[in-house]
């Protein structure tokens, strides 16, 4: 895997260590996290997605060392650093490093690792829906992008995979859709394209505010919407939206197959070439 990592000043080529035991980082899995993508010269966003890190290391009661401008330039530079035709999961970091329950906001450590991590095959995946519900905004920091939301993820995803699926569709306490395990959940049915509205109980992610804007720009019809379970099975299309594979379709979700429909289609092009226009670095 081709990769370079920053942290404490220093580039290094192989992972440096910075974590022990009394890590209240580690310890209590209070880091954040963002990430962003690389790709034959471009990074769309990759300044909202710098920016979004100071946000969520702020909201876990962390003073972040460095400023959303000098994340973007280290970012840049980690980039530069590798073939320029690959394509990279670019992941700033920040994480306590002295303290326990309660940590020191000043001892906020901070990382990047830029490092290899191809876009999803087509021609799509699979979903079903999860017994693992998203916990509700006074349970968990899902304002920010925590690593200790994503075990529970994990969960619904292992499950998902022993149970012969790619992906879960993770509903919040009512019942309602949230969003796939790990990306955000977009149908469309008649021409229209619907996405759960923020509730407090997932992530508003910066590549689903990016495909909203541009799919209106084009004259779709955009509703964020309460959606149940039965509004996916019965849409003309599946997709989801997140940045490890920016727009990708849904094929089946428990026992109805979809195809990759025309919004979809469009919805994915409008995105690559809003990547070509505005992220040459």
């Amino acid at each position: 895997m081709r990769a370079v990592f920053y942290y404490d000043g220093k580039w290094y080529d192989q992972e440096p260590k910075m974590i022990g035991p009394m890590t209240p980082g580690f310890w209590f899995g209070s880091a954040v996290f963002d990430g962003s993508r690389a790709f034959g010269g471009l990074a769309p966003d990759l300044d909202l997605h710098c920016a979004r890190i100071i946000q969520s290391a702020k909201k876990l009661n962390m003073n972040p060392p460095v400023t959303a401008e000098e994340v973007i330039a280290l970012c840049v530079e980690g980039i530069r650093k590798l073939p320029r035709e690959g394509v990279y999961y670019v992941r700033p970091m920040m994480f306590p490093t002295r303290g326990a329950m309660v940590h020191d906001p000043d001892s906020t450590g901070f990382l990047i690792a830029v490092h290899e991590r191809p876009f999803p095959d087509a021609p799509g995946f699979s979903a079903c829906k999860s017994d693992f519900r998203r916990p509700d905004p006074d349970m968990a920091p899902n304002d920010a992008k925590a690593s200790c939301l994503y075990p529970n993820s994990g969960r619904a995803l292992v499950d998902a995979a022993r149970r012969g699926f790619a992906n879960a569709i993770v509903t919040d306490s009512h019942g309602n859709v949230a969003e796939f395990a790990n990306s955000n959940l977009w149908i469309a049915k008649d021409g229209v394209v619907k996405t759960p509205a923020i509730n407090g109980t997932f992530l508003n992610g910066i590549t689903r505010q990016r495909v909203m804007a541009l799919l209106r720009g084009a004259g779709f019809t955009v509703e964020e919407t309460t959606l149940v379970h039965d509004d996916v099975l019965g849409a003309d299309e599946v997709f989801s939206s997140g940045n490890m594979a920016k727009v990708f379709p849904c094929i089946r979700v428990d026992d109805r197959e979809f195809q990759p429909g025309p919004v979809y289609l469009k919805a994915r092009e409008l995105y690559f070439e809003y990547a070509k226009e505005h992220s040459v670095f």
